[in-house]
């Protein structure tokens, strides 16, 4: 019997994260295997849009890494196959307001200075890009760079073209470590040895971060999509009002909602985004779905008469300062981490996943992985222990 090779890095996610991380390792020379309890793209993956935003992001880590990926996005459109459904279509945010406007003005202005394509739009301009759009905005921004793909296939793709060998259905229940060094990971039917382990778990992040004796403070950020009957090109950019980059940023537990609306190569109009922390909690909110319904009509009035076929929610992993943790965790020697990316991680997992190979094999990163150090967060405070009577 030939003798097996043993593997260089174990990856725990079969997401759009964990997929990239595995390719870009692939192509890097290393032998991967990923881990996962469910499918691919069984958990945020598998709930999002798609989106690849620069257009949401100032002028800072988490867009430098955004631009990162787009020309990865691009460069994987054109090597993978087209069931990745790329689409560049641009990024459209509407002002409301002179107010509003003004605001949008001098956050394109810092974004032009990262290397942002934003183009002003009067309310002229916007009609001509927009046709179906409500009148009477103040005008608004149009970001080229801005494109999609559905997320599920991109997650199967990266890992078909990866190689990697694929446990799915095995959840990881101890990242074996011997000397505090990690050694590999163990489910519940085989152990995989390895002297790197990738945490791209998404929102059970902060839990492979317990099992390997560490910690991360990864919550579930819920949102609702809403997903209408097929109808003729209504919306031909992904479009959102000026107020969706402020529920971005903010990190507020309570619901928030600003309609992201963007049509698709098969006809429905998806509609995004709310965002409310309420744990892991799967019961249907009637109040958010309405929410997005009114918002997208009023960006849109012929959106009010449409169907909505189905409603469908996933959580996104959120860290405290809404940037992921990518790296190396200097306490745990050979642990990585690639989760914590928010609503964003799709847009962000080929720029994660390279940096991820960079780390894995002592490659210099194309960009700085201070800002996403794993253990920049305080420790969590010991528990007293209960003593008996």
């Amino acid at each position: 019997m030939p003798k097996r090779h043993p593997l260089d890095v174990v990856i725990i996610g079969a997401g759009v994260v964990g997929a990239a991380c595995a390719y870009y390792a692939a192509r890097a020379g290393l032998r991967a295997a990923v881990v996962d309890r469910g499918p691919v793209a069984g958990g945020t993956t598998g709930a999002g849009e798609g989106n690849l935003l620069v257009s949401d992001k100032e002028a800072g880590p988490e867009l430098d890494l955004a631009l990162l990926s787009a020309g990865l996005w691009r460069d994987l459109a054109a090597a993978l196959p087209e069931e990745l459904e790329y689409e560049p279509k641009g990024g459209l945010v509407i002002a409301p307001d002179e107010a509003a406007l003004k605001a949008l003005r001098a956050f394109a202005e810092g974004q032009r200075a990262a290397g942002v394509e934003a183009v002003e739009a009067d309310p002229a301009e916007l009609r001509e890009l927009e046709p179906h759009l409500a009148p009477g905005r103040a005008g608004g921004f149009l970001y080229p760079q801005d494109a999609q793909v559905q997320p599920a296939q991109a997650a199967a793709r990266l890992l078909a073209a990866s190689g990697a060998e694929l446990h799915l259905g095995e959840e990881a229940v101890e990242v074996v470590t011997a000397g505090g060094a990690v050694r590999g990971v163990r489910t519940a039917r085989r152990e995989l040895a390895a002297p790197a382990v990738v945490n791209a778990a998404g929102t059970w992040g902060g839990c492979i971060a317990e099992l390997a004796g560490t910690s991360l403070p990864v919550l579930p950020r819920r949102g609702f999509v809403l997903v209408t009957e097929p109808l003729p090109r209504v919306v031909r950019h992904k479009v959102y009002a000026a107020d969706y980059i402020a529920d971005v940023a903010s990190g507020s537990a309570a619901l928030q909602s600003s309609a992201v609306v963007e049509g698709t190569p098969a006809g429905p109009v998806l509609i995004g985004a709310t965002r409310e922390r309420v744990g892991f909690d799967r019961s249907l909110s009637p109040e958010a779905l309405r929410r997005l319904a009114g918002q997208a009509a009023a960006l849109f009035p012929a959106l009010a008469d449409a169907r909505i076929l189905r409603a469908y929610h996933g959580f996104r992993p959120y860290l405290p300062d809404h940037l992921p943790a990518i790296g190396p965790d200097p306490r745990v020697p050979g642990l990585v981490h690639a989760c914590g990316h928010e609503g964003a991680g799709i847009g962000l997992a080929p720029a994660t996943g390279v940096l991820v190979a960079a780390a894995l094999t002592g490659a210099e990163p194309p960009l700085p992985l201070h800002p996403f150090r794993p253990d920049r967060f305080p420790e969590p405070a010991a528990q007293p222990k209960e003593t008996g009577r």
